[in-house]
């Protein structure tokens, strides 16, 4: 028996990387998972990896409104309401600040800041009591890494967000966590560094700059996910937990 027997769980931006791991390792103790994406095909795949016993794929994009109602409509058809919330989905670019543009900042907080939020507000009614809803954050959100201005910001405000709605929602005894994830080894991270040629010189760099000597795997950050997803971090509320090789620590 996991630690999430029976549980139902709902994973945002669950089609590779932090959130398929995170997906992956929930089903693995015993949650039933609904992963969402905005490319099919990956989506497809990523419910295969989970196991199509254990998951359902939702396509759609966190900043459309009504993509999340068909997310939640899925989940409310299964009838056992939701216990636990990642709201991971993100996208992020490295864009100076005179090289910022509308389209470049709307595009940023639409998904990282306005997406995060409508995915909690519109999960609310199907929360259960002593629910878990977990942020993914960033370290970017310490520290001022050049031309990650947007990116950086729009993840203090998912911060901001854990401490305030862990107030408001004390009361149903639902949890709100974030999880700050480090240099991580995803697609997304590669894609975003400059695709698969310049990796060798980030894992470098994250030798060098990280206490662990190494970037870290996306299933160290779904072990964690699944920590806050459990009974087992019942007195952890509105915390941010680094996993980042002890990069921001030391």
């Amino acid at each position: 028996m996991g630690h999430l027997e029976g549980r139902t769980a709902v994973v945002t931006g669950g089609s590779t990387g932090i959130g398929l791991a995170a997906a992956v390792r929930l089903a693995d103790e015993g949650a039933y998972v609904f992963v969402t994406g905005r490319r099919e095909a990956e989506l497809e795949v990523a419910v295969k990896t989970i196991g199509t016993d254990r998951a359902t794929g939702v396509a759609g994009d966190i900043a459309k409104p009504e993509d999340l109602d068909r997310l939640y409509e899925a989940v409310q058809a299964r009838g056992t309401g939701l216990d636990v919330l990642m709201a991971n989905a993100a996208v992020g670019a490295f864009v100076t600040l005179e090289e910022t543009t509308e389209k470049h900042f709307d595009h940023t907080f639409a998904a990282n800041v306005r997406g995060t939020l409508f995915t909690v507000q519109k999960a609310l009614p199907l929360l259960n009591e002593g629910a878990s809803v977990i942020l993914t954050g960033s370290t970017a959100a310490d520290h001022g890494m050049e031309a990650f201005g947007a990116y950086a910001a729009s993840k203090a405000a998912v911060r901001s967000f854990a401490r305030t709605w862990s107030n408001e929602l004390k009361g149903r005894g639902i949890r709100v966590n974030v999880i700050s994830p480090g240099w991580i080894d995803t697609p997304g991270g590669t894609a975003i560094n400059g695709g698969e040629e310049a990796m060798p010189a980030v894992k470098d760099h994250a030798a060098a700059t990280v206490p662990k000597g190494r970037m870290g795997q996306p299933e160290e950050v779904g072990a964690v996910v699944a920590f806050l997803a459990s009974e087992q971090s019942s007195y952890v509320v509105g915390t941010n937990i680094y996993v980042d090789g002890g990069a921001n620590q030391i």
